[in-house]
C-alpha cells in the first residue's frame, strides 16, 4: 500500500504552533458537523474585533482532515488555533 504524503501548502500549514481547541466529526445521522470546543480553551485563545464592535475567536480546521472526516475516511479531526509568535 502506497503511503500518502501531504502537499506542501498542508505540509507548511501543519508546521505552524497551534493550541488545541476542540474536535470536529461528523453527526452520527451524517447529515451535520459536529464541532466540540473546550470552553477553558476557548476563553484562553486570542480574539479580534471587527468595526461594528463584534469580539471573534478565529479558529482553523485542516481541509484536507476535514475532507477526510466528511469522507468516513477519519473519525475527528482537530480544531485549533494558530500560536502568535
Amino acid at each position: 500500500m502506497t503511503k500518502a504524503t501531504p502537499k506542501k501548502d498542508e505540509q507548511k500549514e501543519n508546521e505552524n504552533p497551534t493550541t488545541l481547541v476542540g474536535w470536529a466529526r461528523c453527526s452520527k445521522a451524517g447529515g451535520a458537523l459536529k464541532l466540540s470546543l473546550h470552553t477553558e480553551a476557548v476563553s484562553g485563545c486570542s480574539t479580534y474585533t471587527t468595526a461594528d464592535g463584534s469580539d471573534y475567536v478565529p479558529l482553523v480546521i485542516s481541509m484536507a482532515a476535514l475532507r477526510r472526516v466528511i469522507d468516513g475516511q477519519q473519525a475527528v479531526t482537530t480544531v485549533s488555533q494558530f500560536q502568535e509568535s
